[in-house]
């Protein structure tokens, strides 16, 4: 009897915890794909950024370059990409001598950045 009673609970604890989310991430994939519009910038599950410039009942027109359309079906597009606001700038953040090395200067080294392991006279 308690063999049966653990089957049952290993099967509920596999629902909760595997099939119901699996589910859950269908249901959400589905949606987004039927919410798709022309000019809404994707991301295909292989990694293809377009934007979609048609769709026909269950396939998707995209553009990936100015003038250059793939046709795929809607199960292909992995999410919706959001614009990026502004570029975010980094420069303050760079080091000096990392500025220096890459606006063409040699870093000036000092006494104590020589080589331990020859004397000094």
């Amino acid at each position: 009897m308690s063999t049966i009673i653990m089957l049952v609970l290993m099967v509920v604890a596999f629902y909760f915890l595997l099939i119901r989310p699996q589910k859950k991430r269908q249901q959400e994939a589905v949606k987004m794909q039927n919410s798709l519009a022309p000019g809404t910038r994707v991301m295909t599950t292989t990694g293809l950024m377009a934007t979609v410039v048609a769709i026909d009942h269950e396939d998707v027109v995209l553009e990936i370059a100015p003038g250059v359309e793939t046709r795929w079906v809607k199960a292909a597009i992995g999410r919706v990409v959001t614009p990026v606001d502004a570029p975010v700038d980094t420069t303050d953040e760079v080091d000096d001598d990392v500025k220096a090395t890459v606006d063409g200067d040699v870093p000036v080294k000092n006494d104590t950045d020589q080589d331990q392991s020859t004397p000094k006279s």
